[in-house]
């Protein structure tokens, strides 16, 4: 059986983080829960990968972090997008979607 995990472009973690923020505040575990969940269990990312791309956005400030209660009342790090990382948002979001335009042009070429 073929390994179902997909390896995500460079950047492309960045720009999903950024949406599921859109949500609301979130800590770090229901990021990385919601990225699962949206994408029918395709996407599963370590956490390796997630804070440190959490802390790449919070230093370009895209994102502000605060500590606070979670659901099981244990102490974490909530997320929220701020309003540089909504315009950056916009932005890669059309970026993404003219490149997959483009590469399903190329794939669709007969």
């Amino acid at each position: 059986m073929p390994d179902e995990r997909l390896e995500l472009p460079q950047g492309t973690l960045d720009l999903l983080i950024l949406k599921v923020l859109t949500l609301g505040p979130q800590h770090g575990w229901a990021i990385s829960e919601r990225l699962h969940q949206v994408s029918r269990a395709t996407l599963q990312v370590p956490q390796g990968s997630l804070y440190p791309a959490l802390h790449r956005l919070e230093r370009r400030g895209w994102i502000s972090a605060r500590w606070d209660a979670s659901d099981n009342n244990r102490r974490a790090k909530f997320y929220e997008l701020t309003r540089e990382g909504r315009r950056q948002l916009k932005v890669e979001a059309d970026d993404w979607r003219r490149l997959a335009a483009a590469v399903d042009l190329v794939l669709g070429m007969r």
